[in-house]
């Protein structure tokens, strides 16, 4: 099922050339990555344990410095132009949702009742307004997720960063936080980056799929999901998701086996 709009043309919000990372020892965990990200762009990055994603994404962050190459953002990179989700929802245990979500405003010297709608907000797109007074240990590990994500996006942030958010979850979190991530995509507009060693997950959620190989890390291959959204979860039985994922498990395979 093609989509049948004109295509609208999107700017590059950000580009990675010749990017080459080093870590002690002379561990090359990326050599000669490019890559172009555009702006409402879904990009899962896609690959075996070993092969560089998640060091991709922390370089993108600014976690990580670059051994040699450049990561240039078009117009600029603000303080607020970037979200990130880590594995682990990383919440402070004594601190309740609310101040948990506050966090990003509270390290740019914003007081809590000057971002109250903001977080209040975010609250609301994640369904968890009226769990703001809980602390953490009294959430599930899909609630904890969907906090760790409202955080993130009480910016209202550019670019959003996930590092296999729900791969500790169980399958039926899973899938119902996929959907809820994509109806977000769909209210805040941002662009995501996403991590997954999930075939599935990665063709439910992305319209551009990038396969990495390791030893050293590197892209070996990209697949467009040239399939409409909203997506719903009678995509996941449609003839057109079991040939997407027939598609980006060959280029996985091919990944597994290439070893320089």
């Amino acid at each position: 099922m093609m989509n049948s709009a004109t295509v609208v043309q999107r700017n590059e919000l950000l580009r990675m050339s010749h990017i080459e990372k080093k870590f002690r020892g002379d561990i090359v965990a990326l050599r000669n990555l490019n890559l172009s990200i555009k702006e409402g762009d879904f990009l899962s990055l896609l690959g075996p344990s070993g092969c560089g994603k998640s060091t991709a994404l922390r370089l993108i962050a600014g976690l990580l410095s670059p051994t040699s190459g450049t990561i240039d953002w078009q117009g600029g990179k603000g303080d607020d132009d970037l979200g990130v989700v880590f594995q682990e929802p990383t919440l402070m245990p004594w601190a309740r949702v609310k101040d948990n979500v506050w966090l990003p405003f509270r390290l740019r010297g914003k007081s809590f009742a000057s971002v109250n709608g903001e977080i209040m907000q975010a609250l609301q797109l994640v369904g968890l307004e009226d769990f703001q007074n809980a602390f953490p240990r009294e959430l599930s590990g899909g609630m904890k997720m969907r906090v760790s994500i409202a955080r993130a996006l009480v910016t209202r942030p550019r670019l959003l960063l996930m590092d296999e958010p729900f791969a500790a979850l169980d399958e039926i979190t899973r899938h119902r936080l996929n959907e809820d991530l994509l109806a977000l995509r769909q209210a805040i507009g941002c662009t995501i980056i996403f991590v997954t060693h999930s075939v599935f997950e990665s063709v439910f959620l992305s319209d551009r799929i990038v396969v990495m190989a390791a030893r050293p890390g590197r892209i070996i291959g990209e697949l467009n999901v040239d399939v409409p959204y909203p997506r719903s979860e009678a995509f996941r039985t449609s003839p057109e998701y079991a040939s997407a994922a027939s598609a980006a498990s060959k280029i996985l395979e091919q990944a597994m086996g290439e070893v320089i």
